[in-house]
């Protein structure tokens, strides 16, 4: 990089590029961290077309390819050039530093990082005065300089963090044209004494969006053309492709060419589902619903509610939706299965958040981080986190060096960037929304709460019936059974009906009976006996009745009562279930 005409320098390269360019040609920053999809390729648009490079390729090549000096260093690989001729002056420093120190360095590089980092300052120090221009790169950085508190880590550790910090502040790299990459997947695993140093600048490289996934797949195709049979387009490839990186889009065409086997719709979808998963660790789900909110039995002014969401998403009208839901409500009412529901309603994919905690220092921000990273590519999306109260946390948290407070900052800050406003829709599920923090459950984050409740009435009973029929695949040879199972059933929930409902159905499977019939709905009744919490129960309908931000979705019986007789029940129910 040269000053002189820097917008035509900056034009070919990508945004990160470009800003890392713009900071680094302010002339107060000479150490940047690269983090974020650090692994995959790069795009480097040349006169002669487009090229997509490894991240250290493109760094050599591309971005500091009229330097004078280009190397770069990761613990594991040791010490690489960009060019044959920096490898021979820098073997032919090492003799020199050998000669002087009487050391053997010329013969083999320390096994430990500090060493080498102290041989490299060295280079860099005797290269500046020569007036040389240096690139260097340290890949895998965090395992460098790791997250952690350094009176914890060991004297290698720490040697590698106070000359990294030392760097960032060196006036004479500052006046010279020398430039530090770190490269970490994770900002949340580097040593945050270095994120946080004023003469570090930290910049993101970004999963590539539909535009770039577009441009590259036609690249692809162009080299590779998918074998007959296949039904998906390059625009279908890039757009259902969201979350992806380039590098995987390049090995399902690959796999596709070179097995001949046609890339369909389907396969696509399981290949995705796969590659998604296993990006996230584990950590995150895909839902794969076979239902829409018709399947759902009853809560009619809560399904209005989200057909209502599904219409706006499906005319992209985003700015209209809320940033999340609360769907509350006792146990067995539905509210997972509500949620998947709306998922295959709207056809937006739907994950449901694993647990991302760690016992080791700093892996669960990095989970964290590689998880809103992914549902920020993937958007839109609705992110589903079952028992909310639970796996995300509160600001209280203690006896944890401060992660717990540290994750929920940044889960509360993620949920409140209006930027994700319909592109990313939380749905935050909880039979006790009381114990969830405030933080989240406010406008603008999880601002839509939905209470759900067991069915009141004759018609609810007989529309849960007949949805649990179709969901187990339960057939009720007459209505003189579904007349008696309403007569039955009382007040079961709907995970109630559904356990009942299998059992029946068991019973008439082992008799050869094509259908359930009253004899077996009868046994089946007969043996039941639900699970009784009466006071858990009241109390998660009082406070789901509390919590809900809509009248036309409460029961006539909870509609008009007096909210602090509410509350001083909530308070009693409260105080007998500790």
């Amino acid at each position: 990089m040269s000053s002189p005409n820097i917008s035509a320098s900056l034009e070919p390269l990508p945004g990160w590029a470009q800003q890392l360019s713009e900071k680094y040609y302010s002339g107060a920053i000479a150490m940047f961290v690269l983090h974020g999809n650090v692994h995959d390729l790069v795009p480097w648009n040349r006169e002669e077309g487009a090229v997509w490079l490894p991240l250290q390729k493109f760094l050599n090549e591309a971005l500091f390819g009229r330097r004078d000096l280009v190397l770069s260093y990761d613990r594991g690989g040791g010490m690489a050039f960009g060019r044959p001729e920096v490898q021979e002056d820098f073997q032919r420093f090492l003799t020199g530093y050998d000669s002087f120190h009487g050391v053997k360095y010329s013969q083999g590089l320390p096994r430990n990082p500090d060493g080498v980092l102290t041989l490299i300052e060295s280079y860099l120090r005797l290269r500046i005065l020569d007036g040389k221009k240096v690139a260097l790169s340290l890949s895998f950085a965090d395992t460098i300089a790791p997250a952690g508190d350094a009176a914890c880590m060991g004297s290698e550790d720490r040697n590698c963090l106070v000359m990294l910090k030392r760097w960032a502040q060196n006036q004479a790299f500052l006046r010279a044209d020398v430039t530090v990459c770190l490269i970490t997947e994770s900002l949340s695993a580097l040593n945050q004494s270095i994120v946080q140093n004023p003469g570090v600048a930290a910049i993101e490289i970004p999963l590539p969006d539909e535009n770039e996934r577009l441009e590259f797949v036609r690249g692809a195709l162009r080299a590779a053309s998918l074998p007959p049979g296949s039904d998906v387009t390059a625009e279908s490839l890039a757009k259902l492709g969201a979350g992806m990186k380039r590098v995987q889009l390049q090995n399902l065409i690959a796999h596709a060419c070179e097995n001949r086997r046609p890339l369909t719709l389907q396969l696509l979808t399981r290949l995705k589902k796969e590659l998604i998963e296993a990006e996230s660790g584990g950590l995150l789900e895909f839902v794969q619903s076979r239902f829409d909110l018709s399947m759902v039995a009853g809560h009619e002014p809560a399904k209005k509610k989200l057909r209502d969401a599904a219409s706006a998403l499906r005319a992209a009208r985003f700015d209209v939706l809320p940033m999340g839901y609360v769907i509350c409500g006792p146990v067995g009412t539905g509210k997972t299965f509500l949620t998947t529901c709306f998922a295959g309603e709207v056809g937006i994919p739907a994950v449901t958040l694993k647990n991302f905690r760690s016992m080791w220092q700093g892996v669960t921000e990095a989970n964290l981080e590689r998880v809103l990273t992914l549902l920020k590519a993937m958007s839109p999306i609705a992110v589903i986190v079952d028992e909310a109260d639970a796996q995300l946390g509160d600001r209280s948290s203690s006896g944890d060096s401060g992660v717990g407070n540290r994750v929920f900052a940044q889960i509360a800050q993620f949920m409140g960037n209006t930027e994700f406003r319909g592109k990313v829709i939380w749905f935050l599920l909880t039979c006790r929304p009381d114990l969830l923090p405030v933080d989240l459950k406010r406008q603008g984050r999880a601002e839509e709460h939905i209470a759900l409740f067991y069915p009141d009435t004759d018609e609810e009973r007989l529309a849960m019936l007949r949805a649990m029929q179709k969901k187990t695949g339960t057939r009720v040879a007459s209505e003189e059974a579904e007349r008696f199972f309403l007569a039955a059933a009382g007040s079961l929930s709907g995970a109630d009906v559904e356990a009942v409902l299998v059992r029946a159905r068991m019973k008439s499977a082992l008799e050869g009976d094509s259908a359930v019939d009253v004899e077996d709905l009868k046994a089946a009744i007969a043996d039941f006996i639900p699970p009784s919490y009466p006071t858990e129960i009241e109390l998660q309908n009082l406070v789901a009745v509390l919590e809900c931000t809509s009248k036309s979705l409460l029961p006539a019986k909870y509609r008009d009562m007096d909210r602090g007789e509410i509350l001083r029940r909530v308070g009693q129910l409260t105080a007998l279930s500790r």
